[in-house]
């Protein structure tokens, strides 16, 4: 029945990341134990300060449509946060309240990109930034790192990536899948090659920003010169455990936000208003109330890298946020594993599933075909558990 469908849809991929979810926990269903390392979300509850305001909302009934573009408290909430965490000066006017950071990312492209323009991708990327791009008409770019340079890219490889149909370049730091972290005067170099080139455009994806171990945190659009060329995405999902509220926001210039207002408006219009309610609490406390969290990832991070570090054959950089590693098993290619044939990060990621019942996802999904991806937002006993496994399954 594909020939009824569009092309849009056929030509798009589903979602590796929903795609293993969904198979690990039809695998759970069937009885066997098995241990999903396969999404990105915390295993935290939503602190309940936040869900006394989700309450409130409720009686105060916020139950009617919100604004197209998210209530007004929330926006100025949002340019608050905006300038006491990343040093941006943004006016509610340039803020867009969206139905998740999905969402944002999807109307971003959606008004920015004709058929045939390019968007820098620094591989690894998030799954969807890659599809997002090709279902807008646009022509996903892969700039290739590795787990020796840390996963992120030069200015060099920046500069040698750019051409005359380059309109934007995605990226996201911490990043999700590797957990890298750009540094000031690493975003700033990256900067200096942007400047030469104005009409291009930058989506810095920040979502991650507080699950950071590295001690600072740098938005690229603080970066003298780049504020009026980037496009700030960031949202409550992660660091505040709140990804059932599905709500992601954007800093832009201001005909940017008008766009992504615009098309928001025949698509979804407003997003939830009780969960935008709940919003303006999460973004105006300070981000201290997130420290036990952010250390408690800390230490996993820590355990899961010592454990790896034990696996021979495997390769891992210390990743500085977020809460996935990205260890390259390459070293497994073209070797048979109990009797299954390895050929790529595929193999090796449906191997792990079946031969120790650990899901996780490949890092073919993420523009990076050496590697595979697992979460770490889970118990230390689970996690000691899954690299036991892992490490049985890979040493034969």
């Amino acid at each position: 029945m594909n020939h009824i469908l569009s092309d849009r849809i056929n030509n798009l991929a589903t979602s590796q990341t929903l795609a293993m979810a969904a198979l690990a926990r039809e695998l759970k269903a069937q009885g066997k134990d098995i241990i999903s390392l396969s999404l990105g979300e915390p295993d935290f509850n939503t602190p309940d300060f936040i869900k006394e305001a989700a309450k409130r909302a409720i009686d105060e009934n916020y139950s009617t449509y919100s604004p197209v573009d998210g209530y007004q408290e929330l926006k100025e909430a949002v340019c608050r946060k905006f300038k006491r965490d990343n040093g941006l000066d943004y006016k509610p006017s340039q803020i867009v309240v969206s139905t998740g950071a999905k969402q944002s990312l999807y109307n971003i492209a959606q008004v920015m990109l004709n058929d045939g323009d390019e968007v820098i991708l620094p591989a690894p990327y998030w799954v969807s930034y890659f599809e997002i791009v090709k279902l807008s008409g646009g022509v996903p770019v892969e700039v290739p790192t590795s787990v020796e340079t840390d996963f992120k890219i030069t200015p060099e490889q920046l500069e040698a990536a750019i051409t005359p149909k380059t309109k934007m370049m995605w990226f996201s730091s911490p990043c999700n899948p590797s957990g890298s972290v750009y540094s000031r005067e690493e975003l700033t170099a990256l900067a200096k090659v942007l400047e030469k080139h104005p009409n291009i455009y930058v989506v810095a994806d920040e979502i991650y920003e507080h699950i950071n171990f590295s001690g600072t945190f740098c938005s690229i659009g603080s970066i003298p010169g780049m504020l009026e060329k980037t496009i700030t995405v960031n949202g409550v999902a992660k660091a505040f455990a709140m990804t059932g509220y599905r709500i992601g926001y954007i800093g832009a210039p201001e005909f940017i936000a008008k766009a992504c207002t615009k098309i928001q408006g025949q698509v979804t219009s407003g997003a939830n208003s009780v969960a935008q309610r709940a919003t303006i609490t999460a973004v105006d406390a300070d981000p201290s109330v997130l420290n036990e969290m952010v250390q408690a990832f800390h230490g996993r991070r820590d355990l899961v890298v010592g454990l790896l570090k034990e696996i021979p054959g495997v390769k891992i950089n210390v990743p500085e946020g977020a809460f996935y590693v990205f260890p390259d098993v390459s070293s497994f290619f073209g070797k048979t594993l109990r009797g299954t044939e390895i050929k790529d990060a595929n193999d090796v990621s449906m191997y792990l599933l079946a031969e120790a019942n650990v899901a996780t996802v490949t890092g073919d999904a993420f523009g990076n075909p050496n590697c595979i991806r697992f979460s770490y937002a889970t118990s230390n006993d689970i996690l000691k558990e899954a690299l036991r496994r892992i490490k049985e399954a890979l040493t034969v």
